[in-house]
């Protein structure tokens, strides 16, 4: 197999990555939706805040979703609209806010976790054990490249 031969089947990887990335996730959105009636993104906060149970500044919770705050705003108005997050001052720092998960927050996205994890193992029911291993591995590399070349630049 030659380089050139090597690029393209990588580029074909990608282009396949790509497409099942786009259909699990149409197919999260569609279950949340349809299940939960809420959206992609107020899902990825409230996974946020429960990995930081003390909370997180607005601007700590773009950071770790990697959006910007505006995004994040409109979708932690409307968790704290259904109980889900409180919203609280931040001592010292009166533009600031910091965001965490309720009680009622925490129990729904437990309930929606799990659905998750049902919902992603019977979309990838297909893949072996060691293959998923595998795959996971080699995306892991691709990330890590990626990482450490924007971090000497």
């Amino acid at each position: 197999m030659t380089g050139s031969d090597t690029s393209k089947d990588r580029l074909r990887l990608w282009l396949r990555v790509l497409e099942a990335t786009r259909s699990v996730e149409n197919a999260v959105r569609e279950n949340l939706r349809q299940n939960f009636a809420t959206t992609l993104p107020r899902f990825d906060v409230m996974a946020a805040l429960t990995q930081h149970r003390e909370g997180l500044k607005m601007s700590q919770l773009s950071t770790v979703l990697k959006v910007s705050n505006g995004n994040v705003t409109g979708i932690v108005e409307r968790l704290v609209e259904d109980g889900h997050v409180l919203r609280e001052k931040v001592p010292g720092d009166r533009r600031a806010s910091r965001v965490r998960l309720t009680e009622a927050g925490e129990a729904e996205f437990a309930r929606q976790a799990a659905a998750h994890e049902a919902w992603i193992d019977e979309i990838f029911a297909g893949v072996a054990p060691e293959a998923a291993q595998g795959m996971a591995e080699a995306l892991d590399e691709v990330a890590r490249r990626l990482e450490n070349k924007d971090s000497t630049t």
